[in-house]
């Protein structure tokens, strides 16, 4: 089977009515340079992105420095730049779906998760749950494989996986240029739940750097909500082989719940090897 070479990713996942994204951690700005434009919206629309409510942030990147950036559907980081470099294309639009911007494979993703004694170390629970989810992906024998260090120094990782103080979930972004989005938050919140919980947040934000949308984008329904994140009609396409319906066992569905395992089901598994 042929491999796609692009994808969209997003980032939205929160502990079943718990929030993603904290505002705290997100310094609302209106700078001149980036503004929510009509154009700037349609674009987000045509992206099958929610464009309800997108806000200017000052997003703080890996280095420290910030940029600015929009906040779509209340936990998607995006620059214009990357809004800008983002395709458009037709599809149909159902439950587990791509773009054209995926990881380029095969290739080795370098995964370094933080340590050390600042405030952006992971915890023990992240690291157990980060490492079983590296695990999970790569005992598929997908065309993308993962390595996972440890460590203070982020030279040469593709993902940096850290810590950040907020309610329970996490946040990454999409693929750009064949290469994953190259961060992943885990929020503090996340410290007093199990191993599994912590290996399915870490399981959902890699998908999401990968190129995997929510499973059930068209209804928010494992959060309780029967609202769409929004396809405007273009820009997904379905992965054969996967439901049209609810999931409610996907790892990439919207929100979880406190006795996630972080294992994947069966149609994540296949959306995971067509893919990759």
């Amino acid at each position: 089977m042929n491999k796609i070479k692009s994808i969209l990713a997003l980032s939205c996942i929160a502990l079943t009515l718990f929030s993603c994204n904290k505002e705290d951690e997100l310094t609302q700005t209106n700078p001149e340079s980036t503004k929510v434009t009509q154009d700037v919206l349609n674009k987000i629309s045509a992206l099958s992105l929610n464009n309800k409510d997108v806000q200017v942030i000052k997003n703080t990147k890996l280095d420290g420095t910030t940029e600015d950036a929009f906040l779509i559907e209340g936990c998607i980081v995006m620059t214009k730049d990357q809004l800008n470099k983002m395709d458009l294309h037709g599809g149909i639009t159902t439950e587990q779906y791509r773009t054209t911007n995926l990881v380029s494979a095969p290739r080795t993703i370098r995964v370094v998760g933080l340590s050390g004694t600042g405030t952006s170390a992971l915890s023990t629970n992240m690291r157990n749950g980060l490492q079983a989810a590296i695990n999970r992906y790569n005992s598929l024998g997908l065309s993308i494989n993962f390595t996972l260090t440890f460590s203070s120094s982020t030279s040469g990782a593709n993902i940096v996986v850290r810590r950040q103080t907020g309610s329970a979930g996490g946040v990454a972004g999409f693929p750009s240029g064949g290469a994953p989005y190259n961060s992943v938050t885990l929020y503090s919140g996340l410290d007093s739940y199990t191993t599994g919980v912590n290996a399915h947040v870490a399981a959902h934000e890699i998908g999401h750097c990968i190129g995997l949308r929510h499973t059930d984008w068209f209804s928010r329904q494992s959060c309780g909500s029967n609202q769409s994140e929004g396809t405007a009609g273009v820009g997904a396409v379905h992965i054969p082989g996967t439901p049209t319906g609810y999931d409610s066992t996907s790892y990439m569905r919207a929100c979880f719940g406190s006795n996630e395992t972080g294992a994947f089901n069966g149609n994540d598994v296949t959306a995971l090897n067509y893919l990759y």
